[in-house]
């Protein structure tokens, strides 16, 4: 954002229930306001509100919300951003009593992916979520949508403006819904064809330095920025571990706490890279203070998605920054295997590619394969169920080097065996 760009005034609006402590919707807060510096806010001011359950209407009751109204006239404040996730009425009756704009989590996160999107994909997935998010909540603002999906025809005489809007955005979600659907086979297609490539998947809590450990292992430039969700489309790196092994490195989206169903859902293709990895590092900001909040998320997310099976390493991160080293040596023991780096200084990267080198070899196995000639045709299924290093041709027989998974190791033994 340059000098001249307006920046929205901002307050921040947090409550303290039976669900939540002070100290937690603090680090909540702290994490909204650095949601709101990445989107573009300026944080005037944060309130938060003690109440022993949710008010219905106002959320944090109507009394409040007419203090808010106060202090956003006084500090002349551009919009206001609520902590947790707001009904439509909730909105509608909150704007009523400040008169300005009202935002909570959810909408202030897609607005970060809207502005991060940077292919088809994530474009489509963010228009996606967002309509979907916006639908219940419709006021009046969304006609434009109109020339985006050509038009509607001719108009019932007695239907509103809203009605025309609602339908609008309905016919533009069944148009993205079938975009991205195509989108997702040409991904699963791609996949297929690298199905036989060990892959490593980077995951973690947001601004952890996924990106910078992409590219301190495979000496590449991905985008790095001190920023929330500065990555939002998964990346993929070839790294090569010797003349014949090489691995693909994937870098996907961060995760959040707090980060409500329905955004988990929109982009869980975006996530779908790390269900297909044979390995995941799990990568932490080790001298984040709530970094143990952040693995139970990541975790968490894990477990939604399903793929809180597949083997993990843990990457603790940013070892430069800690102040008190004698931690290592009790999260070693705690969270196991696990390894200590720096991305930024490149401390102790070759310990970490020596570890995935490990997980590598204990996935596959090197086979030497001896083949009649009159079966070489067979070395084309070979290349179905592994990655085959080397042919060589002698006057009766195919000499065939390949790699294989483990598993698929006893089914290309039994093959070769029976044409002996």
């Amino acid at each position: 954002m340059g000098p001249s760009e307006h920046r929205e005034r901002a307050i921040l609006v947090g409550q303290v229930t039976h669900l939540q402590s002070r100290w937690q919707v603090n680090e909540y807060l702290d994490e909204l306001e650095l949601l709101a510096d990445t989107a573009g806010a300026q944080v005037l001011e944060r309130v938060v509100q003690e109440k022993s359950r949710m008010d219905p209407a106002f959320l944090i009751g109507r009394g409040k919300v007419s203090e808010l109204a106060q202090m956003a006239k006084y500090l002349d404040a551009d919009l206001i951003i609520f902590d947790d996730d707001l009904s439509p009425a909730q909105v509608k009756n909150i704007e009523g009593v400040v008169g300005i704009k009202i935002i909570d989590r959810s909408g202030l996160i897609l607005d970060i992916f809207a502005k991060h999107a940077r292919t088809k994909e994530a474009r489509t997935q963010v228009e996606l979520a967002q309509l979907r998010y916006l639908l219940p909540r419709l006021t009046r603002q969304w006609s434009h949508l109109s020339r985006q999906v050509g038009g509607i025809g001719v108009r019932g005489p007695g239907e509103t403006q809203l009605e025309i809007d609602r339908r609008l955005i309905r016919k533009r979600i069944a148009v993205l819904e079938k975009e991205l659907s195509k989108i997702v086979q040409q991904r699963d297609n791609r996949r297929k064809r690298r199905k036989n490539v060990f892959k490593v998947a980077l995951i973690g809590y947001t601004n952890v330095g996924k990106s910078t450990l992409l590219n301190a292992m495979t000496d590449s430039q991905v985008l790095v920025e001190n920023q929330l969700f500065a990555t939002l489309d998964p990346t993929v790196r070839a790294m090569d571990l010797s003349e014949h092994e090489k691995i693909l490195l994937i870098d996907t989206v961060g995760f959040i706490r707090k980060l409500p169903h329905h955004l988990v859902a929109s982009f869980k293709s975006t996530l779908e890279e790390a269900s297909e990895a044979d390995l995941l590092l799990h990568i932490i900001d080790i001298a984040h203070p709530a970094f143990d909040d952040q693995i139970k998320t990541v975790q968490g997310v894990l477990e939604e998605l399903n793929i809180d099976k597949i083997p993990l390493l843990y990457v603790f991160n940013k070892i430069d920054s800690l102040q008190d080293s004698s931690l290592m040596s009790f999260l070693k023991e705690k969270w196991d295997p696990c390894v200590f780096v720096s991305a930024q200084k490149g401390i102790f990267i070759q310990e970490l590619l020596h570890k995935v080198q490990s997980f590598y070899n204990s996935k596959f196995e090197t086979l030497n394969l001896t083949l009649p000639i009159q079966r070489a045709d067979l070395v084309s299924q070979l290349h179905n169920w592994g990655e085959v290093l080397s042919i060589e041709y002698q006057e009766s027989q195919a000499l065939v080097q390949m790699k294989a998974q483990a598993q698929r190791v006893d089914q290309i033994k039994r093959l070769t065996q029976e044409l002996e």
